[in-house]
C-alpha cells in the first residue's frame, strides 16, 4: 500500500491521542492565534485579508478579526498568512516547518464550513500536525537545499488531509486529495534578502491549495497515490537529499511529532534563536553594553548558515523587517544593544539605527559539524570586549524547543502579549476547545480581541 494511502487511512480514523499530545496541540493553536492577532494589528498581511474579502464565496468561514464570513478557501488563505505574518509562529525542528501556520487555517476554515464541533476540529488539527511534520522531516533540509520553503511544500498535504477528514471523504478520495495537493507543492525561497512578502503568504497558499485539493477529490478528480513514494513524486522532484517516505507513516499513532514542535520566544528565524539565547547567557554571566564590544563570534550549525548568515546579502544593514529576521549579525547586535528581541525590534525605525548596524559589522560566525537538527542545535557565542576580556555564552538548546520548552503559563503570556486587550476569553475557549459545540464562540472571542490597524 502506498505511503499516501496509508497516511490517508490513518488520517480518517479516530485519533485517540494521549493527553499530553492534545495539550501540546491546544498550546500550538493558541500560539498561532496570538501570532495572527498580532499580525492583524500590525497590518503585516493586509493584502491577503483584502484578497480573501474580494474572493468572497458562500459565507462559510471567518478571517481572524473580520466579521463578514467568506468561502473556506479564502479564509484559510488570509488566516495562514496572518499566523506566519510576523514569523512568530512555531517550528518543528525535524522538518523545519511552521506547523500551525498550515494546520490552523485549514482546520478552522473547514471546521466552520461544516459546523464541526471543537472535538472534531482538534482531532483534525492533530492529523494535520502529524502530517506536515512527518512529510517535511522525511527529507531533512532537502526542500530548503533545493530553494523551496518546506512549510508550503509539506503544508499542502496536511491541509488536504485535514480538509478531507472534516469533509467526511472516504479513503479513496482522501488519497486522491493528497495526490492532487502534491502538484501544488512549492514556495520559493527567493524572498530571502528582499522585501518581498511571499514567505508570509506561503502558509495561506498551502492551506488554500489543500482545501481545494480535498474539494476536487470530493468532486471526482483523482491524484496519484505515488505522490510521496514516486517515481516523480514530491521527494523525487523537490528534495535535494534522499528522502525516507516510509518515515512519514512509521509508528503513526504511537510516535507523536506534535509534542516535538517548538514555540518561538523571538519573532525571527528559528535558526538563530540559539545564538540570541547564548548572547543573553553571556550578558548574564558578565554584564556588558554595546560600547564595550570589540567582536562577537557565534558557532552556527552548518544547515543554519546558508539561511541566516548568507553573505550575498547585506547582513549588517538589512533592507526590510524580513531581511533583518533572517540576519544573524543584525539580530545579535540588536539583542546586545536592546537587551531583548521582540516585535518592535523589526519595525522600520529600529532597522535604521546606525549603532545596531555598526555592531552587526563586528559579528562573525563559524560553522562546526554537529549532529541533530539545526533548529534544535545548541548555541555558543564568544564576546570579545575592547579591554581584552572574552565572555562565553552557551545554551544546550534555545528556549521554546523540545529540549528547553516553554511552560503553559509562558505560552499563555506570549499569547496575551500578542493578542492585546480581550485575549483572556480566547484563552478560555481554546483551553476547552474539545468541549465546544462549534467554532462560533471562538471566532466571536477573536473578533472581540482583534484591534485592526493598531499597534501594541
Amino acid at each position: 500500500m502506498s505511503t499516501a494511502r496509508t497516511l490517508a487511512r490513518w488520517g480518517l480514523q479516530p485519533v485517540g491521542a494521549p493527553g499530553d499530545v492534545e495539550q501540546a496541540a491546544l498550546c500550538h493553536l493558541l500560539d498561532g492565534l496570538g501570532a495572527a492577532l498580532a499580525a492583524r494589528r500590525y497590518g503585516s498581511v493586509e493584502a491577503a485579508v483584502e484578497v480573501a474579502a474580494g474572493l468572497g464565496g458562500p459565507p462559510e468561514a471567518n478571517v481572524v478579526g473580520v466579521a463578514a464570513p467568506v468561502g473556506a478557501p479564502a479564509a484559510a488563505l488570509a488566516n495562514g498568512a496572518m499566523v506566519h505574518g510576523l514569523d512568530f509562529d512555531d517550528t518543528h525542528a525535524g522538518g523545519l516547518v511552521h506547523a500551525t501556520a498550515v494546520v490552523l487555517p485549514a482546520a478552522f476554515a473547514v471546521g466552520q464550513q461544516v459546523g464541526a464541533s471543537g472535538r472534531e476540529v482538534l482531532d483534525a488539527a492533530l492529523v494535520g500536525y502529524e502530517t506536515v511534520c512527518r512529510v517535511a522531516a522525511a527529507a531533512p533540509h532537502g526542500f530548503h537545499a533545493r530553494g523551496l520553503h518546506a512549510t508550503m511544500v509539506a503544508g499542502v498535504f496536511s491541509s488536504a488531509l485535514v480538509a478531507a477528514r472534516l469533509l467526511g471523504l472516504d479513503e479513496d478520495a482522501a488519497t486522491d486529495a493528497l495526490g492532487i495537493a502534491g502538484s501544488q507543492a512549492g514556495g520559493l525561497l527567493a524572498f530571502l534578502g528582499t522585501d518581498a512578502s511571499t514567505k508570509q503568504l506561503h502558509p495561506g497558499l498551502a492551506s488554500h491549495s489543500g482545501i481545494l485539493a480535498a474539494r476536487l477529490a470530493a468532486a471526482g478528480a483523482s491524484g496519484p497515490d505515488t505522490v510521496l513514494d514516486g517515481p516523480h513524486g514530491v521527494y523525487d522532484a523537490l528534495s535535494a537529499v534522499e528522502a525516507d517516505p516510509g518515515s512519514v507513516v512509521a509508528a503513526l499513532g504511537e510516535r507523536w511529532e506534535t509534542v516535538r514542535i517548538g514555540i518561538k520566544p523571538y519573532p525571527a528565524c528559528q535558526l538563530m534563536h540559539a545564538t540570541l539565547d547564548a548572547v543573553a547567557d553571556a550578558a548574564a554571566t558578565v554584564p556588558f553594553d554595546a560600547t564595550q564590544v570589540a567582536a562577537v563570534v557565534a558557532d552556527v550549525h552548518p544547515d543554519s548558515a546558508p539561511t541566516v548568515c548568507d553573505e550575498r546579502r547585506d547582513l549588517a544593514r538589512p533592507g526590510s523587517p524580513y531581511a533583518a529576521k533572517f540576519s544573524l549579525p543584525w539580530s545579535t547586535a540588536a539583542m546586545i544593544v536592546d537587551g531583548a528581541v521582540g516585535l518592535a525590534t523589526y519595525e522600520g525605525d529600529s532597522l535604521a539605527r546606525p549603532e545596531v548596524a555598526a555592531l552587526a559589522e563586528k559579528v562573525s560566525w563559524q560553522t562546526s559539524a554537529r549532529a541533530g537538527h539545526a533548529a534544535d542545535a545548541p548555541g555558543r557565542v564568544v564576546v570579545r570586549l575592547v579591554d581584552g576580556r572574552e565572555i562565553t555564552g552557551t545554551v544546550a538548546a534555545s528556549s521554546g524547543t523540545t529540549a528547553n520548552p516553554m511552560s503553559v503559563r509562558q505560552i499563555r503570556d506570549k499569547f496575551l502579549a500578542n493578542a492585546g486587550p480581550g485575549g483572556d476569553e480566547v484563552v478560555d475557549v481554546v483551553t476547552h476547545l474539545a468541549d465546544q459545540p462549534s467554532l462560533d464562540g471562538l471566532f466571536a472571542a477573536l473578533h472581540t480581541a482583534s484591534v485592526p490597524g493598531g499597534h501594541p
